[in-house]
């Protein structure tokens, strides 16, 4: 079981020697955040297309790291930065989400803005498990995971990248409340998922069993790759 997956990253890249760093699709960049409490000579760049979460983001950027990290509102396919300049591109649980007639375009974006040799690291949340069961019963994700896996395939079919890693491993994911899974996960700021009376009480059914004292307890299965960007 991964509990942070800071530890897995660390492990396949090695964080150092100022680098720069790209978050697409960072959502509240807590993971790219603590990295760069991590690695005081880190910078980064995060871009997020949700209006509401890229608000949050700028309100609660800790003054310590503001010289270093730059919150921009923009998707990942149209990457407002010159071609080379970052060594580290993140997806975390963020590439299923794009559109996928654009997924090969955020990918090529991507590819232009790393240096030779630099990673492009993809996390992706697996299709199966029991809280996978209950999100499909409003949100199933099946086809768009699916979508991002194939995407990246066909990325490193044109020889542009080479994997050098692939990871597989359980997270936790814990909820105190059905309020609290309801909140976070039916009504998330960057998508509508039409949720109507009886579509709730069915998930909220399918939730309550796996409720105890201290709220829902579930486990995550998690699928890694990281990409290195070959030279032209």
């Amino acid at each position: 079981m991964i509990h942070n997956e800071l530890d897995v990253l660390t492990e396949l890249v090695p964080l150092g020697n100022s680098l720069k760093v790209i978050e697409l699709g960072c959502g509240s960049a807590r993971l790219l955040t603590e990295l760069l409490q991590r690695c005081p000579a880190c910078e980064a760049l995060a871009l997020e297309v949700d209006a509401v979460q890229h608000a949050k983001n700028l309100a609660r950027l800790p003054e310590m790291l503001a010289p270093r990290l730059r919150f921009v509102q923009e998707s990942a396919t149209a990457i407002p930065a010159a071609d080379g300049g970052f060594d580290l591109a993140l997806m975390l649980k963020s590439l299923h989400h794009i559109p996928q007639g654009a997924m090969q375009t955020a990918l090529a974006e991507t590819w232009r803005v790393l240096r030779p040799g630099g990673w492009l690291y993809v996390s992706e949340p697996v299709y199966e498990g029991a809280l996978n069961d209950i999100v499909k019963l409003y949100n199933d994700e099946g086809p768009v995971r699916a979508a991002a896996q194939a995407a990246l395939d066909r990325a490193l079919s044109t020889g542009q990248w080479q994997q050098t890693a692939e990871r597989r491993f359980d997270m936790p994911a814990h909820f105190p409340s059905w309020e609290s899974f309801e909140q976070r996960m039916l009504y998330p700021s960057f998508a509508d998922h039409q949720i109507t009376d009886d579509l709730r009480q069915r998930v909220k059914a399918a939730f309550d069993p796996h409720c105890s004292a201290d709220g829902a307890h579930f486990t995550r299965p998690m699928h890694v790759r990281l990409l290195q960007k070959q030279a032209a």
